[in-house]
């Protein structure tokens, strides 16, 4: 093989009988600095967007742990009032059944004390 058709093999590839000669190599595609600032200005719109809704659903969500602790207090409020009432009604209840306050006399005024 010749020097000449060597050069040859290796331009059939490129070119063929009444084509151009001429090749053209596809380029990277690049954005430019424009783009890119385009790009990161977008990007920081959307993280900001999801910072805030993520904001807001935590603020919403202390309203709703507020309102419950309140309930949470007031019940609480309420169980030991009910429980103060409860130990008072047993006492009495004890004490009607006691066997000492069954044994116990009614007083009743004998008289008057006049001055």
């Amino acid at each position: 093989m010749t020097y000449s058709s060597s050069l040859s093999i290796g331009r059939q590839r490129f070119s063929r009988r009444n084509q151009n000669s001429v090749s053209f190599k596809k380029e990277s595609l690049r954005l430019g600095p424009v783009s890119n600032s385009v790009v990161l200005i977008i990007l920081a719109c959307l993280l900001g967007l999801v910072y805030l809704t993520q904001v807001t659903k935590t603020n919403a969500y202390s309203y709703q742990i507020r309102s419950l602790q309140t309930e949470q207090k007031s019940l609480k409020d309420e169980r030991d009032e009910l429980e103060v009432a409860s130990a008072r009604l047993q006492a009495l209840d004890t004490i009607k059944n006691n066997a000492q306050s069954q044994a116990l006399v009614s007083v009743a005024p004998a008289s008057t004390i006049q001055n």
